[in-house]
């Protein structure tokens, strides 16, 4: 039986639910969580402030190498221009490789913890014995932004998020270095009709039945 941290991973496309779902997660487990998906929104605001080109690969790997995973904000990290940028960002391999090191580091101190991205359990923790791919229909995702920030007071259009959304998963399912996709041996949960309370009580039970088969 495999000992030391439980590390649960969870990758899914833009707005599918992942993040919500790891935090609940983790409370409810009581491990760790990283929303890896703010370690390349942190690189591409980096670049953004400093008034550098999202393509300077070299710069990219440095302000990947220099960031502090303790010292980001979600709340800057979450704007929608910061989202568009690093998934520029996320398609470089140098950048890739310098935050996959800090994700490892992350997920190996105990007791454990559950990340949440793009490749997770494809790259980042192939062994975790428990792995999710969250997923829902385009349309379904674009209304879930489209409400979520008008909530926060924001203006938007639900067709342009929509094409957002179509184009994002289009860049990070075709990428070359770790492009989106379930691994072999993921639970997939289609959260497309569920509300977040039901996809948490779905999570829950898959969780559970896969960490019960690693204790087998």
């Amino acid at each position: 039986m495999k000992t030391g941290p439980l590390t649960i991973a969870i990758d899914g496309p833009a707005a599918s639910g992942k993040g919500t779902l790891a935090r609940m997660l983790a409370a409810h487990y009581g491990l760790r969580h990283l929303d890896t998906g703010l370690t390349y929104r942190a690189v591409a605001k980096a670049l953004m402030d400093a008034g550098a080109p999202l393509t300077d690969e070299a710069r990219a790997e440095a302000a990947a190498r220099a960031l502090d995973l303790g010292a980001m904000d979600r709340a800057v990290l979450s704007d929608h221009a910061v989202g568009d940028a690093a998934s520029r960002v996320a398609v470089m391999p140098a950048v890739r490789r310098a935050l996959v090191d800090k994700q490892r580091e992350f997920a190996a101190r105990p007791p454990g913890a559950i990340l949440d991205g793009r490749d997770i359990g494809t790259v980042v923790c192939p062994d975790a014995p428990v792995k999710l791919y969250v997923t829902a229909s385009a349309p379904v995702r674009a209304t879930r932004r489209y409400h979520e920030i008008l909530s926060k007071g924001g203006e938007a259009d639900e067709a342009r998020i929509l094409a957002d959304i179509e184009q994002r998963d289009a860049r990070d399912m075709g990428r070359a270095d770790s492009p989106l996709k379930p691994a072999d041996d993921a639970y997939l949960l289609d959260t497309s009709n569920m509300d977040i309370e039901t996809a948490f009580a779905h999570a829950r039970d898959l969780i559970d039945e896969a960490r019960g088969k690693a204790r087998a």
